[in-house]
């Protein structure tokens, strides 16, 4: 049996790098297909303002002619400057459990991460950190929600073989009966005196462009100092918000102001995983309709984003924004959050008041190169 790890591009190259997965969750009740004409729009480098700064790299290793692991390769200089270290990343990593492809693949990445400079070789990240991230290591047995990635157990076990140490590890959180919850302390809780000057509204559908500019304000004021972030521009986020009405409304983003100015703001939205799973990555146009009139049957909400600008995060703002957001999470069953860093308390304490278990973690994997 041979193997060859190639850099790929063309059609042929892409539908190899596409068919993977297709191959390893065949017979997985629990696997939720991207949508693939999705996932070439964000590997798109002309598409794909976050390329403007970032170089990518799309593998596939194949034996003896057939497809069996896959990975892109981005690095961004920008995150050299600001983190002060020489990474490149790994990501859209697939692989049947063939520890010699993984390797295969791997030895051809990380030659050229080489060439190219880059003294570390981390993820994955899909493509990068304002994306899905890291390898599921627990709770294998439910499917995904919105965000959040998925994949057989023996990954984290391939990549331990191929050199790779975890370097980082997130959380998401549930509750699966927010009602009961709501129904005692938390819902009585007192917010206690909130200053008049602050206040929240419902995200603007009516001034789009506007709201989306004070989201992004907040988002890179607030999370300037977590875990590799880079700032967004405005053409990043623009581009990863064009499908976001689909997965949620105007009334689930809530925009906090303090005299009329954007301080911080939530947002939420659908497990929208519930709806697309059975088109099994193949949504066309026409389907649209009918999924958009099938949300407000989905009573499973993400917490997607919680976000408060640094002069303002140890002030009344916080207290406003969860009491606004108990008049959102009452009308669904189960509520979740996306990933969450161990070090971030702050986000901690507020999903525990609102009696959010531990439920599923995500490894980071590094690699000196």
């Amino acid at each position: 049996m041979s193997y060859s790890a190639r850099e790929i591009s063309g059609k042929e190259g892409w539908k190899d790098f596409l068919s993977i997965p297709l191959e390893i969750y065949r017979d997985d009740p629990n696997w939720v297909a991207p949508q693939f004409s999705e996932v070439r729009r964000v590997l798109n480098p002309t598409k794909n303002p976050y390329f403007a700064n970032a170089s990518l790299r799309v593998y596939v290793c194949y034996s003896d002619d057939k497809p069996v692991c896959r990975s892109i390769m981005v690095i961004n200089r920008l995150h050299w400057s600001k983190w002060n270290k020489k990474s490149a990343f790994f990501g859209f990593f697939e692989s049947i459990n063939d520890i010699i492809a993984v390797k295969c693949l791997f030895d051809r990445i990380e030659t050229d991460c080489r060439t190219l400079g880059a003294e570390y070789l981390e993820g994955p990240l899909n493509p990068n950190h304002y994306s899905e991230l890291g390898i599921l290591i627990d709770n294998f047995d439910a499917s995904p929600v919105f965000f959040e990635t998925y994949n057989p157990p023996y990954y984290s076990h391939l990549l331990d073989e191929t050199g790779f140490s975890e370097i980082c590890r997130f959380h998401t959180r549930i509750n699966n009966n927010i009602s009961a919850t709501l129904s005692k302390s938390v819902r009585r809780s007192d917010p206690g005196v909130v200053d008049k000057d602050l206040t929240i509204r419902k995200f603007n559908i009516l001034r789009l462009n506007r709201d989306l500019e004070i989201m992004l304000e907040i988002n890179n004021d607030a999370f300037e100092n977590n875990w590799y972030f880079l700032p967004l521009t405005r053409e990043e986020y623009k581009f990863s918000a064009k499908f976001l009405f689909f997965v949620t409304t105007p009334g689930l983003i809530l925009i906090a102001e303090y005299k009329g100015q954007p301080v911080g703001a939530i947002q939420c939205v659908i497990n929208f995983n519930r709806l697309i799973k059975p088109f099994k990555g193949r949504i066309m146009p026409w389907n649209l309709p009918g999924l958009l009139l099938k949300r407000n049957g989905v009573k499973e909400l993400v917490i997607f984003t919680v976000g408060i600008k640094k002069a303002f995060q140890h002030t009344g703002v916080s207290a406003l924004m969860i009491k606004s957001a108990i008049k959102i999470l009452q009308k669904y069953s189960t509520v979740s959050t996306t990933w969450i860093s161990d070090e971030n308390k702050a986000v901690i304490h507020i999903s525990e008041l609102f009696e959010m278990k531990p439920y599923k973690h995500f490894g980071i994997y590094s690699k000196p190169l």
